[in-house]
């Protein structure tokens, strides 16, 4: 049995319903509809490392901080060899795989309280900036530079991953 699958299935059993079962957000736009079925159900937890606030606010840091800058980034090096050719991957499969415990290098630590709202408003926010947003857009830490198309894509297969990891109930 798969890690994830471990995880995911006594959960299941045990009356919630992993958002891995769940169809994945395949845009920004559908995030936010995610968001809206978040809100309206009835338990919501994430099942990782993270608390379910943490894992909102390390999605809105994503996304700002394509705004407004990373505090870290890899080497050239890096970005133009092995972060390029992830992304290429990530794009070319429509689906994105990363440690789903690993920070952003150098963000502010993530919130460890139980109330997810306030973080599932400020990725709601951080979205809504961003699809409004004409400024030039700063370089991923990690995958180098992108275009708004390409940053989109990256953020809403950033979210779709971390579904991985919340269970509704």
């Amino acid at each position: 049995m798969k890690r994830r699958e471990f995880l995911i299935v006594p959960l299941a059993f045990a009356g919630g319903v992993a958002m891995a079962d769940l169809p994945k957000v395949q845009s920004l736009d559908d995030s936010l509809r995610w968001l809206d079925r978040l809100e309206k159900a009835g338990d919501v937890r994430a099942i990782g490392a993270w608390p379910m606030a943490a894992v909102l606010e390390h999605l809105s840091q994503s996304i700002e901080m394509s705004m407004d800058g990373y505090p870290q980034h890899r080497s050239a090096l890096f970005q133009g060899t092995v972060g390029s050719a992830a992304f290429a991957y990530f794009k070319w499969r429509g689906r994105m795989y990363h440690d789903l415990s690993e920070p952003i290098p150098g963000a502010p630590a993530l919130a460890a309280g139980a109330d997810w709202k306030p973080a599932a408003l400020r990725l709601r926010q951080a979205i809504s900036r961003f699809n409004a947003y004409n400024g030039a857009l700063q370089p991923h830490f990690a995958y180098g530079p992108l275009s708004k198309a390409e940053f989109a894509l990256a953020h809403h297969l950033h979210i779709a991953n971390h579904q991985d990891e919340i269970l509704v109930a």
